[in-house]
């Protein structure tokens, strides 16, 4: 039986209309509004919730309110998207605040700074819609919002909103998401919308309307401040000290409404005054849902503990922060499987509820808010967090270094600056350290960044592993380490003592190393992604390179495996010139050479060293494929290192011409069923032929199996599993007759003997490098990884291929996080990293992306190596 739920409880909270426009053609709530605020409908064409608005109706009709309301709206547009698309948010207050607002913003930015108010501030409520652009309801609440906030003349509500608090709307994140749903959605729709699940306007092409441009999910970027869209949104909240921030989702049609209090676990960084602000904001949204009638669910699912999420981020900056989740139509109607239908305006309705309910909490309750904020800031600028210094030292991966001291900067973070040797609590600093003070305002999310570990609750592990001892899923939503430091590869100390600096801002260039003095050529040593982009960006300008895979020493000085050598000889003055322009625009180091002679190891002419050219590189794009491991490596390789990527569908790899490409990527997923036997053939075709193959996580099954495997491993059951046991394929009569005595012996006897390992959240591991490889240039002392899900393999068999970086031992495994016990004994010393020939190619295996999220960019030369480096060293 078909039922609707988009009428429900409107009567409740209805107040009647007495004259002006008709309600249904405005607002989800009845009432009068001023018919100087146009209609969503007068300006682009439909009622609320009767069309998804697209991008650019969405703007037109933000641009006829603030048009129609100037005394009450300013508009600012904080982005650009990759696809050249503004993003804007609106200021909505009463006249006499908008008249004050610069002093309003000052105040704010006192009070963030640990300072006392002057009394001119007011509390902020930052409502954040689409950040994900297929989670379609949130951008048309986002307009009923600002429209019922403009137009609504006889809501008591609304009118204390606008006099007591500043709101901000920031309608669509990630407005290129949303266009690309949109034109997806219209493209299958019909004459009439289809509820049928199964519809196509309910199935999106790959990639889906969720990521922006780059396959990102800017949900998990706001440390990492990769994209535009994030960097700009950051600096806009930073911009206004927001006490509360919002971001509003849509999840799985078949569920309800989330709102806070959030589930467990908390991360440790927030504090008490916050936990007891989400309870009442909880409270608020319930009474208001609890009037239409509305089912909703609290302290389920989505928890506070990774700081990259928009919720947690601003939690650590002291507001609170929060998901709101509604049940997703993901088109216009959506046939639930309890018989009801959902519809696109009971989404939008929803949100619009619970974006008045939240900025009407803080209405009525503007000092609490403000004085929980103050006290947050202060508390942590007066060491509440810690009084100690974060060093990190300028002599290791200084470009990734440096570069991470400016995006904490950009964060709102005191960095400073010590140019030159140094040693502070007893440690050297030949090149000088980025210091980061604890005793600052920002001190609960710095702590939570550059602590090597943040622990989870011991009573929520206690409870995931009695869940894991029952055969039940564990209930951690995301990674269990992001430690920034071991992500860089870089070396933070905490010293107990103050450090000295200039202050570093977020925008600050990274100044270029030059030394040494010659003619002979220019020496960039292979140390760090800065060394890696200039290396690519030369290449593309036609410098020519030579590359070793042996350190050398001259003037004793040791230059590292992987160093690569531009020689004079071989290049004009022209482009000798433009190598060194290239390397001040970068931030790089560079080394003039004097002569070819060396001290030790090989010289230029040696086989150990090898032309470097500029590869052509092309990565596996559409179904098959998963589209942020996709979208994360192509971003690394064009936007960080520099090199081009042509992305080539998997469903044409089957009669694609290769000839033309050094380099193919596989990112992680299922391309087997996709590919199919021609696509793989093509791809064994490339690589006997010399191409170079680069598989990542999942998609090392398509590559591994078979007759005639391309990479010799097997993916590995659980531990203390036999697959050969489990399997059900062989059809037989009696089964042998077996006694069980307990439940243990019972629960044995119903285990999956084929289970894959149990999913591993995410944790920082430590690999250990086979330094005779070039593969693992860079990484003589190994390297910290990122593992997740439930792939390990067995290690390559020395007649087959190498093992270049293997995970370590299982007392020396965990850098940070938190593993399962039996994952982390089953993961020690299987391969991270793998290398194997085939015909005149080579097939290169990451068992986990080293690419993910762009946030492991001490990984960056693994990266380097396997796309850049190796199609010359397989020539």
């Amino acid at each position: 039986m078909r039922k609707t739920i988009w009428g429900l409880g409107l009567v409740v909270l209805a107040m009647l209309a007495a004259g002006g426009q008709p309600a249904s053609a405005q607002s989800f709530i009845d009432g009068r509004f001023d018919p100087a605020i146009p209609t969503l409908q007068a300006t682009v064409g439909h009622a609320p919730g009767t069309r998804i608005t697209s991008p650019d109706e969405t703007y037109a009709y933000l641009k006829a309110l603030v048009a129609a309301a100037p005394d009450r709206t300013r508009m600012v547009q904080y982005a650009t998207s990759w696809e050249g698309r503004p993003l804007y948010y609106v200021i909505v207050s009463s006249p006499e605040n908008i008249a004050r607002l610069d002093a309003i913003r000052a105040d704010l930015a006192n009070i963030a700074a640990g300072r006392t108010s002057n009394g001119a501030a007011l509390p902020v409520t930052w409502l954040a819609y689409g950040v994900h652009g297929n989670e379609i309801s949130s951008t048309d609440a986002a307009l009923m919002t600002a429209y019922h906030l403009l137009a609504a003349q006889e809501d008591a509500r609304a009118a204390k909103i606008l006099r007591e608090t500043i709101v901000v709307i920031d309608p669509m994140q990630n407005p290129d998401g949303r266009a690309r749903f949109v034109n997806n959605f219209l493209a299958a729709k019909g004459i009439d919308a289809a509820a049928d699940r199964q519809a196509a306007e309910h199935d999106e092409p790959w990639p889906s309307g969720r990521v922006n441009h780059y396959m990102f999910d800017l949900n998990r970027d706001w440390f990492t401040l990769s994209q535009p869209e994030t960097r700009g949104k950051v600096a806009a909240i930073r911009s206004w000290n927001p006490v509360v921030v919002v971001d509003l989702h849509e999840m799985g049609g078949d569920e309800s409404y989330f709102f806070s209090p959030a589930a467990q676990p908390f991360n440790p960084n927030l504090s008490p005054a916050q936990i007891r602000a989400y309870e009442l904001i909880g409270r608020a949204n319930a009474a208001a849902f609890d009037a239409m009638g509305e089912p909703y669910f609290t302290r389920e699912v989505y928890d506070l503990f990774y700081p990259g999420y928009g919720d947690t981020w601003n939690a650590h900056q002291g507001a609170i922060g929060s998901t709101y989740e509604q049940a997703s139509a993901r088109g216009l109607e959506f046939e639930r499987r309890d018989g009801t239908t959902l519809t696109y305006a009971d989404g939008v309705r929803n949100h619009f509820t619970t974006s008045l309910a939240t900025a009407g909490a803080v209405a009525d309750n503007p000092q609490r808010f403000l004085t929980d904020f103050a006290q947050y800031r202060a508390g942590n600028a007066s060491g509440a967090a810690g009084r100690g210094t974060y060093v990190i030292d300028l002599s290791k991966r200084r470009w990734n270094a440096e570069t991470l001291g400016r995006r904490l900067a950009a964060q709102g973070i005191t960095v400073q600056r010590r140019e030159g040797a140094a040693s502070l609590c007893g440690k050297s600093y030949p090149q000088g350290y980025l210091a980061v003070p604890q005793a600052q305002p920002a001190a609960r999310l710095v702590k939570s960044l550059l602590d090597r570990d943040t622990p989870l609750p011991p009573d929520f592990l206690a409870e995931q592993e009695r869940r894991r001892a029952q055969d039940l899923p564990h209930e951690l939503y995301d990674v269990t380490a992001w430690s920034v430091g071991l992500m860089a590869g870089v070396d933070v100390t905490l010293c107990n003592a103050p450090a000295t600096g200039d202050a570093l801002a977020g925008d600050t260039p990274v100044a270029a190393l030059s030394e040494g003095a010659g003619t002979f050529g220019i020496a960039v040593p292979w140390n760090d992604s800065g060394q890696a982009r200039l290396v690519s960006l030369a290449l593309r300008e036609g410098v020519e390179a030579r590359v070793t895979d042996k350190a050398f020493t001259k003037a004793g000085r040791e230059f590292p495996r992987g160093t690569v050598v531009f020689p004079a000889g071989s290049n004009s003055p022209e482009k000798m010139a433009r190598l060194a322009e290239l390397a001040r625009e970068v931030g790089a180091q560079t080394v003039a050479l004097d002569s070819g002679w060396v001290d030790s190891g090989p010289n230029l002419g040696s086989e150990s060293f090898v032309r470097l050219t500029l590869p052509r590189v092309a990565i596996a794009w559409d179904d098959g494929i998963d589209q942020l491991s996709a979208g994360a490596m192509r971003y690394v390789l064009e936007r960080r290192l520099g090199v081009p990527v042509v992305p080539i569908r998997t469903q044409r790899l089957a009669r694609a011409d290769l000839a033309d490409y050094d380099v193919l990527l596989v990112p992680e997923g299922e391309p087997s069923a996709i590919l199919g036997e021609g696509g793989q053939r093509t791809i064994r075709d490339f690589v006997r032929r010399g191409g170079v193959l680069v598989a990542v996580g999942d998609s090392l099954e398509t590559f591994s199996g078979g007759d005639a495997p391309m990479l010799k491993v097997k993916r590995e059951a659980a531990l203390g599993r036999d697959p050969a046991a489990g399997d059900k394929s062989k059809e037989g009569g009696l089964a042998e007759a077996v006694e069980i005595a307990s439940d243990a012996e019972y629960r044995e006897a119903i285990k999956d003997q084929q289970a894959l390992p149990d999913t591993m959240p995410g944790a920082l591991l430590n690999a250990v490098a086979d330094r005779d490889h070039f593969l693992s240039a860079g990484y003589d002392a190994g390297a910290v990884v990122l593992a997740t899900g439930t792939q390990i393999f067995t290690p390559l068999d020395r007649a087959d291929g190498i093992n270049v970086l293997r995970f370590a031992a299982p007392g020396d495994l965990i850098a940070s996080g938190y593993v399962w016990d039996e994952n982390r004994r089953q993961l020690a010393y299987k391969p991270y990293l793998m290398a194997q020939r085939q015909g005149r190619g080579l097939v290169i295996g990451f068992a986990h992306d080293p690419a993910t999220r762009a946030y492991l960019d001490g990984l960056d030369l693994l990266i380097a190596n396997a796309v850049l480096i190796a199609p010359s060293r397989v020539r």
